[in-house]
């Protein structure tokens, strides 16, 4: 028995790994892509784990550049030489980074690169290590995003406070002075002067019901969410719906309605919001035009979204305006208002639509020349990728 346990520990200590039980041990990692490269950074090994993450198969993969698992952002940046240059000069290179799979999907992976010698010193290539964290990743960007959602919600909330303090009641204080007025003076005054303070509060009524209407919408967009339901939507019928009901007040004005948008041209978006954010912005240009003037609605695709231009031939907006125009600040508001020169919260209204809809908007305008707003909005329904944001340091023990 005694000379049992001798011949196990010589046994023991005489034992040495064949790569094949290195190669099974390799293999087990699942949450790991491990692949070694030759000196022209081809491909040479593969293991099961780099199969399960990046979708290809040995015979698929092995004989590749090993760039194949980069973003085209980052091949044109240098990225994959810039990792083997680090790896030869400082032992080992790592990184946090968005990855390319054999299906175009992404994943975001903690990756070591290092050389690999022989026995006698020689470079025989390299080995890349990779593990997998998009589901980290993920989970500390919804943190972020929740975070900032939540800022968010804070200053739209102290903004639509300001709004209802300063650009509803001040307005609504000027009404209730001028009925006060008229109730107390009506038996001594002129049906002229009666009939021009009744115009006054009648216009002074309908812009603040159409403040009050803005702010609603406004908060519908921000706080009920279940009311958002984007769809594939024909782009052309939504401009002729707001030029059919735009028309006679751009008529009045001699203004020409036009559009060369063409059909079958479809958007991914929110019906009801996308009706809005046109409607307010040719409004608006009509409202700034001057007579005789021309509202035109165009469009063109840009990769996977289509940009729309509404372009007026009216007063424009200084370069001051310009930069302000999209920001929720009371007191910009109200100066663009009193000035006539913006419009107002009903910007705000569409800013806030558009980004629901995975869209952004920008002014280009010159003064005395006329503006053009331009919006995006996806041509499909976006697969709602993560962005890459800021690197993330993990601890490499983990």
């Amino acid at each position: 028995m005694e000379n049992e346990k001798i011949n196990s520990k010589i046994l023991k200590s005489n034992y040495i790994p064949t790569a094949e039980f290195y190669s099974q041990i390799i293999d087990s990692l699942q949450d790991y892509s491990i692949f070694t490269l030759d000196n022209e950074f081809i491909i040479n090994s593969w293991s099961s784990g780099a199969s399960k993450i990046f979708g290809y198969e040995s015979d698929e993969i092995i004989g590749e550049h090993f760039d194949i698992i980069f973003r085209e952002e980052d091949k044109q940046n240098g990225i994959p030489k810039n990792e083997i240059e680090t790896a030869l000069k400082e032992g080992r290179a790592t990184d946090n980074r968005w990855h390319i799979c054999k299906d175009k999907s992404e994943f975001y992976a903690y990756g070591l690169v290092f050389p690999l010698t022989g026995i006698d010193g020689a470079l025989l290539g390299y080995v890349k290590i990779l593990r997998d964290l998009t589901e980290r990743k993920k989970s500390e960007d919804a943190i972020k995003k929740y975070v900032k959602d939540l800022e968010d919600l804070n200053t739209h909330k102290e903004s639509v406070l300001a709004i209802l303090s300063h650009d509803l009641r001040s307005p609504l204080s000027s009404i209730i002075a001028t009925t006060g007025y008229l109730k107390s003076n009506f038996e001594r005054m002129k049906p002229d002067t009666i009939k021009e303070m009744l115009e006054l509060l009648y216009k002074g009524s309908v812009d603040e019901l159409n403040m009050l209407d803005y702010l609603v919408e406004w908060a519908r967009i921000k706080y009920a969410a279940e009311v958002f339901s984007p769809r594939k939507i024909e782009l052309v019928e939504y401009v002729q719906k707001v030029f059919d009901t735009l028309n006679d007040t751009a008529s009045l004005n001699t203004i020409n309605l036009h559009h060369d948008i063409k059909e079958n041209t479809s958007v991914f978006a929110d019906g009801k919001m996308l009706l809005s954010v046109i409607q307010n912005i040719v409004s608006n240009a009509i409202k700034h035009s001057l007579p005789g003037g021309e509202v035109a609605v165009s469009a063109k695709i840009n990769d996977d979204k289509i940009i729309v231009q509404i372009k007026d031939s009216g007063v424009g907006m200084s370069k001051e305006i310009q930069d302000k125009l999209f920001t929720p600040q009371v007191n910009i508001l109200s100066k663009a208002r009193i000035e006539n020169k913006g419009a107002g919260i009903g910007l705000l209204l569409v800013k806030g639509f558009l980004e629901k809809n995975g869209g952004e908007i920008w002014v280009e305008s010159i003064e005395g020349i006329g503006s053009s707003f331009y919006f995006t909005l996806p041509l499909e329904e976006p697969l709602n990728k993560i962005d890459c944001a800021d690197k993330i340091e993990f601890d490499e023990r983990v």
